[in-house]
């Protein structure tokens, strides 16, 4: 089975997320492409989809929104997931929200949408993004739980494994 792991990240962190969940879909056995959303023209020939963006001022980076609404048809007829990674003050466990609330309306059938807290460098961030994180009492440094995003991918494969096959 082939999963497209598809990650939207603007400074690396979400990026990072994305590695760890392509890591432990390989270690279940599957066959994982690990990309960005320029990068794959369409999902077609992929037996599933894992579909994950940072999210800024409450929104998915408008790469990953395009990806989604460009590729709706053919995701439509794949078992999807879909992560966010960002500021959160919930924990990675229990949060199910994120910056993603509308794409549940242009992918119906997604299995599951799990927000993820992110990491903020502020070398990273440009004079703009640091005004908006100040307004935003945003807190600095790496808060990505990772035991929380390999037990999520663990899940992801369980799900698959319980796939029929074609």
């Amino acid at each position: 089975m082939t999963v497209l792991v598809m990650v939207a990240s603007k400074h690396g962190a979400t990026w990072g997320v994305g590695e760890a969940i392509a890591e432990v879909l390989r270690d279940r056995g599957l066959q994982v492409d690990l990309r960005r959303p320029d990068e794959v023209a369409e999902p077609s020939g992929y037996d599933a989809v894992v579909v994950g963006s940072a999210v800024y001022m409450g929104q998915w980076l408008p790469e990953a929104r395009e990806f989604i609404e460009r590729n709706s048809g053919v995701l439509a007829g794949l078992p999807v997931w879909l992560f966010s990674s960002g500021l959160s003050d919930s924990a990675s466990q229990d949060s199910n929200t994120g910056g993603g609330r509308g794409l549940r309306v242009t992918l119906p059938n997604a299995r599951e949408h799990r927000h993820f807290s992110g990491a903020l460098d502020v070398s990273k961030l440009n004079i703009l993004e640091r005004a908006a994180i100040a307004a935003a009492r945003g807190k600095y440094g790496d808060h990505r739980d990772f035991s929380a995003v390999r037990e999520w991918a663990g899940q992801v494969a369980d799900g698959l494994a319980s796939q029929p096959r074609a």
